[in-house]
């Protein structure tokens, strides 16, 4: 497959689904990601490390009755996706990950040789 199509299939990806809200908050040991996923239950979640990427992948999973019809539909793609660059500072062997009432928590913790330490200080 050439690096064209491989883009190609990319963006149509990236087309057809929805980019969930995600905030990124820094501390001094790591980043932690939270990102909004409502309708998404845990077995549909699809998170992936690697090539210094996050991606996050969601499938919707909403029951509705088979007697029922939605007769407006402001949200019709049943599918999250989002990818982000990881800096090298960060070990993503250490990832972590919760689900909770929709809102999935991505832990990403610093490599330990860029996380501060404290230094002895010895007098004579």
């Amino acid at each position: 497959m050439s690096e064209q199509t491989v883009k190609t299939i990319a963006a149509a990806r990236e087309a057809t689904t929805l980019l969930p809200a995600v905030d990124v908050i820094e501390d001094a040991s790591g980043i932690t990601l939270f990102a909004d996923m409502p309708g998404v239950p845990r077995d549909k979640f699809d998170l992936q490390v690697g090539n210094d990427t996050l991606t996050l992948e969601g499938e919707v999973s909403l029951d509705m009755p088979t007697q029922m019809k939605a007769t407006h539909a402001e949200v019709t793609l049943a599918r999250y996706r989002r990818v982000f660059t990881l800096s090298k500072e960060l070990d993503t062997g250490k990832v972590s990950a919760e689900l909770n009432h929709g809102v999935l928590k991505v832990r990403i913790p610093k490599a330990e040789h860029v996380q501060p330490r404290k230094v002895s200080i010895t007098v004579h």
